[in-house]
C-alpha cells in the first residue's frame, strides 16, 4: 500500500466532516455541495484503502480508522494555516497589531498613542487589550508589551524601567493623611492584580519599608490596577500604585505621591516580539517611540527613595 497523501482537497473535506460529524455541515463550510464532498472523502477512503465514517441515515460518525486520522489532520491544518498567515505577515510593513493588558492600555498606552500615529500615519494600529497571553505566532499578533517575570524564551525581548509602588491619593486627601502613620487609619485601595508578585508588593511591604508593623486587614479591592487608580482619583481612598498606572495622574495633578518612599518589584514590562521580526520597518518604530516614550518619566523616579522588597525585613 502506497503512502502517498491523497489530494489536499479530500484531507479538508476530512477535517471539516470529522469536527462536525455532518457533510452537510462541512460542506457548508467549506462552500461546496455534499454531493461533491462526499466524492472527496470517498477519494480519500480509496487512498486509505478503508472507510473512514459510519454512513448512518442522517448522521456520520468516525471509524477507528477516522478517529486515529483525524487529530493529525486538524493539526496539519492548523500549522499549515499558522505559517501562511507568518508567511503573509512579512509582506506586511503597514499594520502592527499590539496586545498589551487593560490596565496599561488606559493608564500609559493610550493617552500617547496620537504621537505614535502622527509621526507614523503610514502604519495601520491594531490593539488587543487582554490579559490573556496571546501566542505571537499563531494569534496574528506582531507585539506584545507584558508584566512579570520574563518567561521569553524563543522571543525578542526588550526589558523597560524598572516598576516601582508608592502611596497615591487626592490632594484633599493628602492633606487629611500627611504622616505614613495617619495611614493605618486611611482608607486604603488594593491592586489584587499583583498577589503573583513573589515576595509580595503589597501594602505590610510598603509598612515595612517605612518601619512600621501594620497589616491592614480592611479596604476596597480591585482586580484591575487602573479600576484600583480610578477609585484613588475618584477620592475613595489611598491605592498603592505602580508607576506605570500613576505616572499621568501625577503629571496632571490629578493624585499626588507625598511619602518619598517606594517598593520596588523584579517583575518588570518587557516589549515583546518574534526573533527577527524586531528589524521590521513598523516594529522597530514602535519599539524605539515606546522606550523613548518612557523615558520622557524617568526622572519622576529620582524622587523617590526606591527600595527592592526583596531586601526588606520579612513579616
Amino acid at each position: 500500500m502506497s503512502d502517498r497523501l491523497p489530494p489536499l482537497t479530500a484531507l479538508r473535506a476530512f477535517e471539516a466532516a470529522a469536527r462536525h460529524l455532518s457533510f452537510a455541515k462541512a460542506a457548508d463550510e467549506l462552500g461546496v455541495t455534499p454531493a461533491a464532498l462526499s466524492f472527496q472523502i470517498k477519494s480519500l477512503e480509496e487512498h486509505l484503502g478503508q472507510q473512514v465514517f459510519h454512513r448512518h441515515n442522517r448522521a456520520v460518525t468516525l471509524t477507528e480508522a477516522g478517529r486515529a486520522l483525524s487529530p493529525g489532520v486538524t493539526n496539519g491544518f492548523n500549522e499549515l494555516q499558522s505559517a501562511w498567515v507568518t508567511a503573509k505577515r512579512l509582506g506586511d510593513n503597514t499594520t502592527l497589531t499590539v496586545t498589551a493588558g487593560p490596565a496599561l492600555t488606559a493608564k500609559w498606552l493610550a493617552p500617547r498613542l496620537y504621537e505614535f500615529a502622527r509621526a507614523h500615519p503610514e502604519i495601520d494600529l491594531r490593539f488587543s487589550a487582554t490579559l490573556r497571553t496571546m501566542d505571537l505566532e499563531r494569534d496574528e499578533v506582531d507585539v506584545a508589551i507584558r508584566f512579570g517575570y520574563g518567561q521569553d524564551d524563543g522571543l525578542y525581548s526588550v526589558p523597560v524601567r524598572e516598576e516601582w509602588l508608592t502611596p497615591v491619593m487626592t490632594p484633599a486627601l493628602a492633606e487629611e493623611y500627611s504622616t505614613p502613620e495617619s495611614l493605618i487609619k486611611a482608607p486604603l485601595i488594593h491592586d489584587d492584580s499583583l498577589d503573583f508578585l513573589r515576595p509580595r508588593c503589597d501594602w505590610p511591604a510598603w509598612f515595612r519599608a517605612v518601619g512600621i508593623a501594620h497589616r491592614p486587614e480592611h479596604g476596597t479591592h480591585f482586580s484591575n490596577a487602573d479600576h484600583a487608580i480610578d477609585a484613588a482619583v475618584a477620592g475613595m481612598g489611598v491605592a498603592l500604585g505602580r508607576r506605570a498606572m500613576i505616572i499621568g495622574d501625577l503629571l496632571e495633578g490629578r493624585l499626588v505621591a507625598p511619602f518619598k518612599t517606594a517598593i520596588q518589584t523584579a517583575a518588570r514590562f518587557r516589549f515583546l516580539c518574534l526573533k527577527g521580526a524586531e528589524t521590521r520597518p513598523q516594529i522597530a518604530a514602535f519599539r524605539d517611540w515606546f522606550l523613548a516614550e518612557t523615558a520622557k518619566t524617568a526622572h519622576i523616579s529620582d524622587a523617590f527613595e526606591i527600595i527592592p522588597v526583596e531586601s526588606l525585613p520579612p513579616e
